[in-house]
């Protein structure tokens, strides 16, 4: 008993000093904190990947575990009423002030009795996770609206949209848009005491490619009469055309999002074939559908040379077929559409956008997404604030509730809100 003991310590200590040691620079913001957190990540994503070999389940089907452990039970408390609707069919939760005195079950009252209160500013916000993954139940993102509900007098729109691979682009745009679409109809504003002219779209990461998608939709939108104020834009994804920019290349072991997930996420919100994601991994994804938007994703030209880390820029590759089984919807159209790169469009379509603030950091592989976009809304004209973090990583802004709470997160949390208390 004594030596099969002393094995499995042995077992267990090579098993953590393996999951432990990675490349992860030294300036990088709580580092042994990050990379004990990243064990259970990367576990879990071999575990998952072990799964899909084995035909037991297929990959995301065990990484929804990360949303299921961070789930939680949306409820009122003195401070914040939530409510679980339908906007046009899409499932969402609402945050919004919660009566003096107490709360109501009945919005009519709740509409009376707040009807001499100034009126709220209004979010709309879109969830991270590759468009596979993650929930607006999660609590990170509980907790991110309860804290944009009190500080900024809000009602917030935490959005459950469709997810891959069970539901391929375009569903998550549409599902997210239709959401907008709803909230932003005159009575429905008038029913939660919003300011018509104090609403933005936000997200992370997927997310933030969801919102960044929207508010460009949104203004060529001939439906429309209400604008949209601002776009909070959290570490997004904002093209699938290039996924060799310096930031894939310098990052692509980084904790929490490594290269390889980032493209599996990709490929999953296109496609279930396999062999597309083996192209996208290689570089080697884009077609003719493509060739003519490489040039939106020249990182030669709108990536600052501090963020160049010493590359040389290379256009990606064209290539002249594609995989017989991409032939019918193909991934490589739907990567090029503007709903799923708000990057590839040209500046005339970037003019007229609503004020920006995009968050990026230093050690995630789409850092250079959001400074890309960041430079070519700033060319454009548009009112952009980039707030870059030299220590971050992606994902940190969700790391707010044990046993994963980081400092860099509450600090991005803090200057996110104080953003908007000036700006929406």
């Amino acid at each position: 008993m004594r030596l099969k003991g002393l094995l499995l310590i042995f077992i267990w200590g090579a098993f953590s000093a393996y999951y432990i040691y990675t490349p992860v620079p030294e300036d990088i913001e709580e580092r042994w904190k990050l990379m004990l957190t990243d064990c259970f990540f990367r576990t879990l994503s071999h575990l998952a990947d072990f799964s899909e070999l084995l035909g037991l389940r297929d990959y995301m089907g065990v990484m929804m575990f990360i949303t299921v452990a961070e789930a939680v039970v949306p409820v009122s408390d003195q401070q914040v009423r939530v409510t679980e609707e339908h906007f046009d069919g899409v499932e969402v939760v609402v945050y919004q002030p919660a009566l003096q005195g107490g709360d109501s079950a009945d919005a009519d009252a709740d509409a009376d009795a707040d009807a001499d209160a100034e009126l709220r500013r209004g979010l709309v916000y879109f969830h991270g996770g590759g468009w596979c993954l993650g929930s607006s139940r999660m609590s990170p993102y509980d907790l991110l609206a309860r804290q944009m509900v009190t500080e900024l007098n809000a009602v917030v729109v935490s959005v459950e949209y469709r997810l891959a691979p069970a539901h391929h682009f375009p569903v998550q745009f549409e599902d997210v848009y239709h959401v907008v679409k709803h909230f932003l109809q005159e009575e429905v504003l008038a029913q939660y005491r919003v300011d018509p002219g104090r609403i933005a779209v936000s997200g992370d990461s997927a997310g933030g490619n969801l919102a960044a998608a929207v508010a460009q939709q949104w203004q060529q939108d001939p439906e429309q009469k209400i604008d949209l104020k601002a776009q909070v834009l959290l570490y997004p994804a904002v093209q699938a055309l290039d996924l060799n920019t310096p930031s894939y290349l310098q990052n692509q072991h980084m904790p929490i999002l490594p290269r390889t997930l980032m493209v599996r996420f990709w490929s999953e919100y296109f496609t279930s074939d396999k062999s597309f994601f083996q192209a996208m991994l290689a570089n080697k994804h884009n077609g003719p559908e493509s060739a003519s938007l490489l040039k939106f994703v020249d990182w030669g030209a709108f990536l600052p040379e501090h963020f160049r880390g010493g590359y040389n820029y290379t256009a990606p590759p064209v290539v002249s077929a594609t995989p017989p089984s991409t032939q019918g919807d193909s991934p490589l159209r739907n990567m090029g559409d503007p709903r799923a790169s708000p990057l590839l469009v040209p500046d005339t379509a970037l003019r007229n956008l609503p004020r920006a603030y995009i968050l990026t950091c230093e050690y995630d592989v789409l850092r250079d997404d959001g400074v890309m976009y960041a430079m070519r809304l700033k060319r454009a004209g548009v009112d952009v604030t980039h707030e870059h973090y030299p220590g971050g990583f992606h994902g940190a802004l969700m790391f707010t509730t044990w046993p994963a709470e980081f400092e860099i997160a509450h600090r991005m949390t803090d200057n996110l809100i104080g953003w908007l208390k000036h700006n929406l």
